[in-house]
């Protein structure tokens, strides 16, 4: 199974193949897709001219340029049906195992993972939360790591590596705790957190 952590789009150079690539995914291997905030941005988009406002300068500019031909700048009807409907209804706010669950962003920690506002799962972010009240290990994105390093606090391990900005693509397996990285370069490598979270 494959957990995607959301951001999708707004802050690489092909949104649009990015979006092929996990619908296709989808249809073959088990992929379980979280919405992150730049998705939401551009699912606003098209509720007003200040949405849309916002969401360009967030990074939408280079989403629509993904969509966009040799003749003409793309606009929000190039976007192709398939990625609105994998947007809106195939992904998700939050997903959880026996010992872990995935955000995008955090979770309160006194709150059940049914009842987080989205504020908290799609735009805070990771500043040393406590425990969650479940007991399970959270594993996020959002908060850029610019070290290249994921930052794991036991209880809670950060796997946005700042990809968007140079660094690295990071891949955890939760139950071996090894993770995987790769980058604009096309360079690799493989390491394991220093605190090994729980195994499922």
């Amino acid at each position: 199974m494959l957990v995607t952590l959301g951001d999708y789009v707004n802050r690489g150079p092909d949104t649009c193949a990015v979006l092929d690539w996990l619908i296709e995914y989808q249809k073959n291997a088990k992929l379980v897709a979280l919405r992150g905030n730049h998705e939401i941005m551009m699912l606003r988009a098209r509720e007003s001219e200040d949405e849309y406002r916002m969401w360009i300068e967030s990074g939408g500019d280079r989403t629509l340029a993904s969509y966009s031909t040799i003749f003409r700048s793309a606009t929000l009807g190039d976007i192709p049906e398939r990625h609105w409907d994998f947007l809106e209804q195939k992904t998700r706010r939050l997903y959880q195992t026996k010992t872990h669950f995935f955000v995008h962003a955090s979770a309160f920690p006194d709150c059940t993972l049914e009842e987080q506002p989205d504020f908290m799962l799609f735009w805070e972010f990771f500043n040393n939360p406590a425990p969650h009240e479940s007991g399970k290990i959270m594993v996020c994105g959002h908060s850029s790591q610019k070290s290249g390093l994921p930052l794991n606090i036991g209880h809670a391990v950060c796997i946005d590596t700042w990809a968007c900005g140079g660094g690295w693509l990071t891949c955890l397996d939760v139950g071996s705790a090894q993770y995987w990285q790769a980058n604009e370069r096309g360079e690799t490598r493989t390491d394991w957190l220093d605190n090994p979270v729980a195994r499922d």
